[in-house]
């Protein structure tokens, strides 16, 4: 069993309160899942507006299939709209 992690941290560029902030996020969060068939959670920074860390997990067999999912979600975040990323890393367990 192979797990890849994927921890992104966004500059929400156009959110001027938390309210917005969690719209964003909840719409990235739901269309991550609903893409990509994997586990998302904001786990930082959830008390400022401009900011946002979310973590994503994929769990496969298959070390390449991981890489290739976890590097498609990424690609996927960098071109949502209202969001720029700060930082990203990938880790991969198990194998």
């Amino acid at each position: 069993m192979i797990i890849g992690t994927l921890r992104v941290r966004l500059h929400l560029r156009d959110a001027h309160s938390l309210k917005e902030k969690r719209r964003v996020i909840k719409s990235l969060k739901d269309q991550i899942t609903n893409r990509f068939h994997i586990s998302v959670a904001e786990v930082g920074d959830q008390d400022e507006w401009h900011l946002a860390e979310l973590g994503m997990a994929a769990v496969g067999t298959d070390t390449p299939f991981i890489h290739s999912v976890l590097s498609s979600v990424e690609t996927f975040v960098r071109y949502f709209g209202g969001v720029q990323v700060v930082d990203a890393q990938t880790e991969t367990f198990g194998g």
